[in-house]
């Protein structure tokens, strides 16, 4: 049997305290463990918050991966717990900064992603990565990741599939979208529903909540299947909870990639597509 319970942990980091996030994410992990998690996932930024005001202080806070304090207390509850953990951390690399996430398996390191589309003051913050969008073969399935503003570009989800994904992991830090009605789905829930239908993979798109230096976050969480709809979540936008829903990222290969009616993938004409180039003037 490949199947296994996979959970988002909604929760609020605290800006600047590494060591209380530690704590409180931890805290978590070992919940979706007791749950009977095999993959876990944390929001962007868990390590050290989000709203910096500039680089210098983002640099004070960011650490080396692996081998940083967060990494290695989320490093130790992997290997205790026997669970794979996706989680946002601030990254230092050398001189480079990254708004990065980790994948973390129970023998240790398994390998980085650094957020491709940097949103608003990101781009005074971090450095741009120049490294794609990696999928990593785990025996849970394969693994691509994403961060937050990655899922208004089709391109992650789209890349991530072409390489082969079975699971888009997207920790986020969602933030009001201007005019959202009331009665709809947030945009980020419909970002990660339409990449997840449209690609025929599983998408996590798990945010934050509370408020850090004004600026209010929508939690939001959702676990959605290859078919676009949600299996687990949204989660509320306010509270710390737990997302989970049950998955097979390897046994559902077949069916995924075998439908009658809408290959995404196999259908596709790249023949006809525009690549790259300058975008369209404003």
């Amino acid at each position: 049997m490949t199947g296994f319970l996979l959970a988002g942990v909604q929760f609020e980091p605290v800006l600047g305290d590494p060591a209380a996030n530690a704590e409180a994410s931890g805290h978590w992990v070992r919940e979706a463990a007791r749950r009977g998690a095999r993959l876990v996932v944390l929001p962007e930024a868990s390590s050290a918050g989000y709203m910096f005001t500039d680089r210098a202080e983002a640099l004070r806070h960011a650490e080396p991966v692996p081998g940083g304090p967060v990494y290695s207390a989320w490093a130790a509850l992997a290997a205790e717990l026997d669970l794979w953990i996706v989680a946002g951390i601030t990254e230092l690399a050398g001189e480079r900064l990254y708004n990065s996430a980790v994948l973390i398996g129970p023998h240790g390191y398994i390998g980085t992603y650094r957020k491709a589309h940097l949103w608003n003051a990101e781009q005074d913050v971090y450095d741009r990565q120049q490294d794609g969008f990696p999928v990593f073969d785990t025996p849970l399935g394969r693994i691509a990741i994403g961060i937050c503003y990655d899922a208004w570009f089709p391109e992650t989800f789209r890349s991530a599939a072409l390489r082969g994904a079975d699971l888009l992991a997207l920790p986020s830090n969602w933030v009001p979208v201007p005019g959202q009605p009331a009665d709809a789905p947030t945009m980020a829930n419909l970002m990660c529903m339409t990449g997840a239908h449209s690609n025929q993979f599983y998408v996590a798109g798990i945010s934050r909540t509370g408020v850090e230096r004004g600026q209010r976050f929508i939690g939001s969480s959702l676990i959605v299947g290859p078919g676009g709809w949600p299996l687990a979540g949204p989660a509320g936008g306010t509270g710390e909870e737990l997302v989970l829903a049950e998955v097979d990222l390897i046994g559902s290969r077949a069916a995924r990639h075998g439908n009658p009616f809408n290959q995404p993938l196999a259908d596709r004409r790249p023949e006809l597509y525009e690549t790259g180039g300058p975008a369209a003037p404003r």
